[in-house]
């Protein structure tokens, strides 16, 4: 891969791994480190990719893959980080903010599936291939994280 083709799918690319990231992670040091590794990872690679769809499913695949991999180190699963105030968005509509604020809550496998396929707009079948998941598991996640969500928003609107 040359450097051009490398610096196109960085700025293509990037928001969207971080995203993918900071919902792996929850932490948005950690995610930051995720992209990095993930675009390092691309640089490293030799092949070029057919399209920028199959690019952009391999980018996401190894950001998943990279946030797994740091929740089994020691060091996260004993490791509590203090809350980011500063960094937390700001919403003018307290509706999103419960919203927000109860995806996070989630957890991080209902979390993932949840962001891929309401933000990054993937469907059932495109997630499975990429968690390495049946369809049935994805929908069962999603269907989980929905009744969770539901659960939540109801105690946050009372």
């Amino acid at each position: 891969m040359d450097t051009k083709e490398y610096e196109r799918l960085v700025n293509l690319y990037l928001n969207s791994i971080y995203r993918v990231a900071f919902n792996g992670c929850a932490c948005s040091s950690d995610a930051e480190d995720v992209t990095q590794n993930t675009f390092i990872k691309l640089w490293e690679r030799k092949e070029a990719f057919p399209d920028d769809d199959y690019a952009r499913r391999w980018l996401i695949r190894v950001a998943v893959n990279e946030c797994k991999s740091l929740w089994r180190t020691a060091w996260k699963r004993k490791t509590t980080y203090l809350e980011e105030a500063e960094r937390e968005p700001v919403f003018s509509v307290p509706e999103k903010s419960d919203l927000y604020y109860a995806v996070r809550e989630l957890p991080v496998n209902y979390r993932q599936i949840v962001h891929l396929y309401y933000f990054e707009e993937y469907s059932v079948k495109d997630i499975a291939r990429l968690m390495k998941l049946s369809e049935t598991a994805v929908q069962t996640r999603l269907l989980r994280a929905r009744q969770k969500l539901k659960e939540k928003l109801k105690e946050a609107w009372k």
